[in-house]
């Protein structure tokens, strides 16, 4: 199977979905999540495979969220609900019978962010950083991104990382549950080889019915996601969303305060 946008390998019972464009620090165009989506299918119902580790190429990122060069970064394009279908690669990361592994170096920032809040488990370097960046946008990231958010982190501590915007360190993610590990950047391929060996030795049946148990109590989230990438394709037809990206490509600080009714 030939991608443009992300990598693929199938290596002891472990699928590597890699991200492919280290370029633009691993955002994602709509091409991406169509390909990300193609890849969790493949590996997430192929029975030789135990474990998916999800990734970014280079050493700068995992993943900075929807890419602004594509003038599609707030999710818009050709297919799925808002043109990118970012709610649609949320549910098969959620829904495939196996546990999938974030292995994040440098930035996990907006949309990357949540694509780590989904996976299973989190490993990461101390060259991490997390957070989200939406209200600074004109953007913000229904369901998956916020609510679940709140189950993993707790709600006043998901409630600052939206706020505030700020971005916090591999070991501040770990202190607050929002990941796993955290090793020197060069240990991080090892440490997750070594997770990965472990759950290869697991009853993958038991394993998938964890995963379906553990989601159960969540899975309204998923409606509540569908329901908002509705509402933000209206919203992003706004002049205030519209100021967080012509501010970014401007070089200034967003004047959101015009639009405070």
């Amino acid at each position: 199977m030939s991608f443009e946008d992300i990598l693929y390998e199938e290596k002891n019972h472990v699928a590597y979905i890699t991200i492919n464009r280290p370029r633009v620090y691993n955002a994602f165009r709509p091409k991406t999540c169509e390909e990300l989506i193609e890849a969790f299918n493949q590996a997430g119902w192929n029975k030789d495979i135990a474990v998916i580790v999800f990734a970014g190429a280079g050493e700068k990122a995992f993943c900075t969220g929807g890419d602004q060069s594509e003038h599609e970064g707030q999710y818009k394009g050709i297919k799925g609900r808002t043109g990118m279908p970012v709610d649609q690669l949320h549910s098969i990361i959620r829904s495939v019978p196996k546990p999938v592994i974030a292995k994040v170096q440098g930035y996990a920032i907006g949309g990357g962010n949540v694509l780590t809040v989904l996976c299973d488990m989190t490993i990461c370097s101390e060259n991490a950083k997390f957070g989200q960046v939406g209200p600074k946008m004109g953007s913000v990231d229904p369901g998956y991104g916020t609510a679940y958010l709140a189950r993993v982190v707790g709600e006043k501590k998901a409630r600052e990382i939206w706020y505030m915007c700020r971005q916090y360190s591999g070991k501040e993610a770990v202190e607050m549950g929002l990941a796993n590990v955290c090793v020197p950047n060069n240990k991080l391929d090892e440490e997750v080889e070594k997770w990965c060996a472990e759950l290869i030795k697991r009853s993958p049946t038991a394993m998938a019915i964890a995963k379906r148990s553990f989601n159960v109590d969540t899975e309204h989230i998923g409606g509540i996601g569908q329901l908002g990438f509705e509402c933000l394709r209206l919203y992003y037809d706004t002049d205030e969303s519209r100021e967080g990206v012509t501010a970014l490509s401007e070089k200034r600080e967003p004047n959101f305060a015009k639009y405070v009714k």
